[in-house]
């Protein structure tokens, strides 16, 4: 038996389905930037770049010299990885290996953080170089960065018989230790701070011991430039147990002779 054969519709029958139309040129262009603007958002722009410099900061941030192994566990590189940016970086003068060939900031690091706020870092070396003299302490100058405290400025008493080392570049989240809090106390108060930085404002300066640094004590006072603005924060650190009040004071009255001058 023959199957009738189907009707022919009209080409301008509805029911005919019609093939899709041709994306034109500026649709195309359209969805390929989409598509690379949410790469971008993804991905770093150079991958290689940023693992150079999260292998960086890892080393800088650190209070001790690090090993290949542990920067390249707290990195999530691969060891050969890890240790191809080291060495490029210490080509660079930016790390540098100590006798048993773990890994520290590089004297390269010094010259990069002396183009930083170069107008803050002047102002505040005599400064510091007074209030280490004074407390017989090394003193520092912090800035802030997003979340994070930053070290820019050393200085370290010259008369004093032992002092605690410290150097510029390293960095810790803003909400640890005195330096941090006091540029939160510097700034107005947000919901769900901690009580330190209440209290840090209350009395101009703030004190926190072990919080970046096990065994480490530091006192520190936001500087206030002449718009109200907080700017940065003096520091020292230290070990024993002076008075706090009186250290306070003596940071309070540097952050404020440093604040005068700006």
């Amino acid at each position: 038996m023959t199957r009738p054969a189907s009707p022919v519709r009209p080409k301008g029958d509805p029911r005919r389905r019609s093939p899709a139309a041709a994306p034109s040129p500026a649709d195309v262009g359209d969805g390929l930037h989409s598509r690379q603007r949410d790469r971008d958002a993804a991905a770093p722009a150079s991958q290689t770049l940023d693992r150079g410099l999260r292998v960086l900061e890892l080393v800088s941030s650190s209070p001790r010299p690090v090993s290949s192994a542990a920067i390249a566990t707290h990195t999530g590189l691969h060891r050969s990885i890890a240790y191809r940016m080291l060495r490029t970086l210490e080509d660079h003068r930016l790390v540098t290996r100590d006798p048993q060939g773990r890994w520290m900031p590089g004297t390269g690091l010094a010259l990069l953080a002396q183009r930083v706020v170069p107008h803050l870092r002047v102002a505040a070396h005599p400064v510091l170089e007074a209030l280490a003299e004074r407390t017989e302490m090394t003193a520092f100058l912090v800035v802030r960065d997003d979340g994070e405290a930053v070290t820019v400025v050393v200085v370290e008493p010259r008369s004093a018989q032992a002092h605690v080392t410290y150097r510029p570049g390293g960095r810790h989240p803003v909400t640890q230790g005195a330096p941090g809090l006091a540029l939160l106390a510097g700034a107005p108060a947000v919901r769900g701070e901690r009580g330190e930085v209440g209290l840090a404002r209350e009395r101009g300066w703030a004190f926190s011991e072990s919080e970046v640094i096990s065994g480490m004590k530091s006192c520190s006072a936001p500087v206030v430039d002449a718009a109200g603005s907080c700017v940065a924060a003096v520091a020292v650190i230290f070990v024993g147990d002076p008075d706090p009040a009186q250290l306070g004071e003596q940071v309070v009255h540097a952050a404020g002779q440093l604040g005068d001058s700006l």
